[in-house]
């Protein structure tokens, strides 16, 4: 007998112990059917399960049960990244508690404790995809640090070194100052910060001056040269001579150059190309030199600056600048800005809103940093990619996000691939004491090469840097799989199908997959690219700590099961757009999990059972055909929406059928037929048993667990996750079943509906009669006269016998008019005067809203939520303005 209520808790636990131990989830390489293959974005090894990895997994767990259930050779692999910074930060910090510092430590005892710490705390976020249910095959969970997936990588770099994609250069790169080493954009966060724009003169020959506008005056002492518009007339004239650069005594040229913009500040720019990522862009256009004046941990220094000091009077002054050196970035900027001052060279400030930006873990303010670092020619390898998608052999959904791949790549850069980090895969390249280097899979091999080169053995040391962790992870399609060995999972299940995962990572993650299999698998790592947005909360702003809207996955779990925060973000899912999820929704969704539970137990009472002596095609009674068409429709419209990735669709058909066509219809018209037992009773159970089963397979990717439960409880056969959906069997013979039915629930909900709008109270029963009806009308109305005087509260049903009572209320109903007498159950007068009211109240607020939003400066300057949250309010007081006039239309008068 099932328990009065689902306990999601210990029926979660239990059932994901069964089903990983039974080996449920186990790809078998052998095995028969189409292969389809998923591999997980794999989450940082130090996170923990947050609500966009809930939606991204639920997701994928979604197809990957669907296809096993539709018998396909299911592979979804798991996995975790190293996470090199992220990582080596959160080592580093305990290491800080206990007195340590990582070099003090060394880095062999560094990197040892790092895996420590991986061994003891690593798997905490896959133990909590395990809670919200994800089903990949933990047997062949793979870490980007594995053996052999270092084996991988050691071999993308030798052979892309060897083809000379892979080289050093002396670049820009974002520097993290407090963790000093290059990161990645994706690291990179943009803070809207309250600053100042400094305008500056820099005297010119001739007796002339130029003012530069800055946010970063400190940057002045690695000036090299000032850019103006060619066709900025203003400057002209200027253009060729030089300038000096204040404090510096620097000369510099004064250039012609498109990248300036006439209406933005002064519209003359100074260029300091080891310092801008566009300045560096400029410098590279115009020869100019690189001087860098700050050093790892963005500190003045002078190395670079040092031979170009000055003394040129009321300008610059070589003691001052001097003693700047060693000083932090901004104290060095408030001492440079007073000096200015001092020297009458500063010409005005105004305060300024710019965009900073930050590193994201640690938070420090991140310098564009002249370095010497590895580089992978990213263009030459995008044009496969980019080609790839051209002609189709790869897919966005949505398509748009083509244009974003597209843009990003044919303007893509130079990737940087190294990182001054200790943890992460070491660079497999080995230097002479004279700076030669050799690169190669192992040192052996890169002693060989400087044997070959000096003809005796020379001393190596291994380049200190390791790899950025996108390096690795951009060859998670096929070095998961076992390349470069040959193996049969290669084979089997490369390309994979399908990777789903969110806009932000794209260029990051995408696009590098892309490049990396095609030059070394000759094919796409997928075939389709499902691209979904980011999890908002129920207003629909972006989730944030500092904001204090954030969710933690777990903690709706808790509360309210997995199936019910599955279900909220399946049903939430729209293509590629964001999704508004709050403890509410995923409430409202426990809601139907209850629902399913409640139906099951009203089944269990009156003994339905299944039997493996029923055939679906030999049902006579009205009511069974009419359910076994809609539980066709039902299927079949499930399949057209998780093959069509609208996951949306998928949660609103099962919904649909589940509540209202199974539980608030079926099972109620079936109440009275249940309490017999008669051949009609029998047939009704069976029927009623083979769609639950039916409902359980349907909605079994999307609410494994309370399904899982229930069949087990109910005793089918086989295993529900097994290679069985619901087939779609051949066109049910119905003939009239489906549209009697419809009618009657039709004139219920019409019923229903009048008495509502008219406050008729729920316990008075009021008669109902049909005017201009029919013989099949009243045929049906009278076949069914139980249920809809029981469901609709009706007294009595049948044909109008002369005019309309005079207090009624009416409702069409295809040829015939329902007719409600309302004399004696309401006061009409009152009613009328209250429903009018509430009329004049409504349009009162739809003036205020479209007021609102028929101003266009309220549209261009409140956040986009709280417009989308005023037009969510209109079409709500439309809908109730349009209920309540139809309310009073209803409403007839002698």
């Amino acid at each position: 007998m099932l328990d009065k209520s689902f306990t999601p808790g210990a029926a979660e636990a239990d059932l994901y112990a069964r089903w990983e131990s039974g080996g449920a989830f186990k790809a078998d390489v052998s095995a028969n059917g189409h292969p389809f293959s998923v591999v997980i974005p794999p989450p940082n090894v130090t996170g923990s399960l947050h609500l966009g990895h809930a939606l991204n997994s639920t997701l994928q767990d979604i197809l990957v049960r669907w296809h096993r259930m539709a018998g396909d050779n299911v592979l979804w692999q798991p996995g975790t990244d190293h996470a090199g910074i992220a990582t080596q930060m959160v080592v580093e910090r305990a290491l800080d508690k206990e007195g340590v510092s990582r070099k003090a430590l060394g880095r062999e005892a560094f990197v040892e404790r790092v895996w420590d710490w991986k061994r003891e705390s690593g798997g905490q976020i896959t133990q909590q995809l395990r809670r919200l249910g994800a089903s990949p095959d933990w047997s062949r969970e793979r870490f980007t640090m594995d053996e052999g997936l270092s084996r991988a990588v050691r071999e993308v770099f030798v052979s892309l070194h060897r083809e000379g994609l892979i080289y050093r250069d002396r670049r820009l790169v974002n520097w993290d100052p407090a963790f000093r080493s290059a990161i990645s954009d994706l690291e990179v966060e943009n803070r809207e910060t309250r600053g100042h724009m400094w305008h500056i003169r820099y005297p010119v020959e001739g007796g002339h001056s130029i003012t530069i506008a800055t946010t970063r005056p400190e940057t002045m002492l690695g000036d090299v040269a000032i850019a103006v518009h060619p066709e900025d007339e203003r400057y002209t004239a200027l253009i060729g001579k030089f300038a000096t650069v204040p404090l510096v005594g620097r000369q510099i040229p004064i250039i012609a150059d498109s990248y300036c913009d006439p209406e933005k500040g002064t519209g003359a720019v100074k260029i300091t190309p080891a310092h801008d990522f566009n300045d560096f862009e400029v410098g590279k256009r115009h020869d100019l030199p690189q001087l860098t004046m700050l050093d790892e941990t963005a500190c003045i220094n002078l190395d670079d600056i040092g031979a170009d000091l000055r003394d040129v009077p009321g300008v610059a002054s070589q003691q001052f600048v001097e003693s700047l050196a060693g000083q932090p970035r901004d104290a060095a900027r408030k001492v440079i800005v007073a000096e200015l001052e001092t020297l009458d060279l500063l010409e005005k400030v105004e305060a300024h809103t710019l965009q900073v930006p930050h590193a994201e873990r640690g938070g420090a303010i991140v310098e564009p940093r002249l370095t010497t670092q590895w580089y992978c020619d990213a263009k030459t390898l995008a044009g496969p990619a980019i080609a790839s998608v051209e002609d189709g052999r790869v897919a966005f959904e949505p398509k748009s996000w083509e244009n974003t791949f597209f843009a990003w790549m044919r303007d893509i850069q130079p990737w940087c691939i190294s990182r001054q980090l200790w943890w992460g895969h070491r660079i497999p390249a080995w230097y002479t004491p004279d700076g030669t280097v050799f690169v190669a899979h192992d040192e052996d091999g890169a002693l060989e090469q400087a044997r070959a080169q000096f003809g005796d053995d020379v001393t190596l040391t291994q380049d200190a840097d390791v790899l950025d962790t996108w390096f690795s992870s951009a060859l998670w399609p096929f070095s998961t799989l076992g390349w470069p060995d040959s193996t049969a999972e290669l084979s089997r299940y490369y390309p994979t199908s399908i990777l789903v995962t969110g806009f932000d990572i794209i260029f990051f993650w995408v696009a590098r997959m892309m490049m990396m299999g095609l030059h070394f698998m000759g094919d796409v790592p997928f075939r389709t690219v499902l691209v979904h947005g980011l999890v908002r909360d129920e207003r629909g702003q972006k989730m944030s700590k500092s904001k204090g809207n954030g969710l933690d996955p777990i903690d709706l779990i808790e509360e309210y099961g997995a199936d019910a925060l599955r279900l909220t973000i399946c049903a939430a899912t729209g293509p590629g757009r964001d999704i508004k999820l709050g403890p509410k929704r995923v409430e409202e969704h426990r809601a139907f999990v209850t629902k399913l539970w409640n139906a099951a137990r009203f089944c269990e009472m009156n003994n339905v059972r299944p039997s493996s002596s029923f055939s679906p095609d030999a049902v006579t009674s009205t009511l069974g055909r009419w359910i076994l068409e809609e539980a066709a429709q039902a299927v079949a419209e499930a399949e057209r929406a998780i093959a069509a990735h609208r996951f949306d669709e998928y949660a609103s058909c099962c919904y649909r059928f589940v509540w209202s066509r199974f539980c608030d219809w079926f099972l109620e018209f079936a109440k009275p037929v249940l309490s017999a037992e008669d051949a009609e009773a029998q047939e009704i159970r069976d029927v009623a048993a083979h769609v639950f089963a039916v409902i359980l397979r349907l909605m079994h990717p999307v609410i494994p667990f309370v399904t899982a439960t229930l069949w087990e409880s109910f005793g089918y056969s086989d295993a529900i996750d097994g290679p069985k959906w619901p087939s779609l069997p051949q066109k049910t013979e119905v003939g009239d079943a489906g549209a009697e039915l419809d009618w009657v629930i039709r004139l219920i909900g019409e019923v229903r509906a009048v008495r509502s709008e008219m406050n008729v109270p729920p316990a008075q029963k009021a008669p109902v009669w049909l005017r201009d009806a029919n013989a099949i009308s009243l045929a049906r109305a009278t076949a069914w006269s139980e249920a809809i005087g029981r469901m609709a509260r009706v007294s009595e049903i049948g044909p109008l016998n002369g005019a309309a009572p005079k207090a009624s209320a009416q409702a069409v109903l295809d040829e015939a008019t329902l007719v409600l007498p309302l004399e004696g159950l309401i006061d009409l007068a009152a009613e009328r005067a209250r429903l009018e009211k509430d009329c004049a109240k409504i349009e009162g607020e739809i003036t205020k809203v479209e007021r609102k939003l028929g101003n266009a400066d309220f549209v261009a300057r409140a956040k986009p939520e709280v417009v989308e949250e005023n037009r969510e309010r209109l079409a709500s007081f439309s809908a109730d303005l349009t209920r309540l006039r139809a309310a009073l239309a209803r409403i007839t008068d002698a």
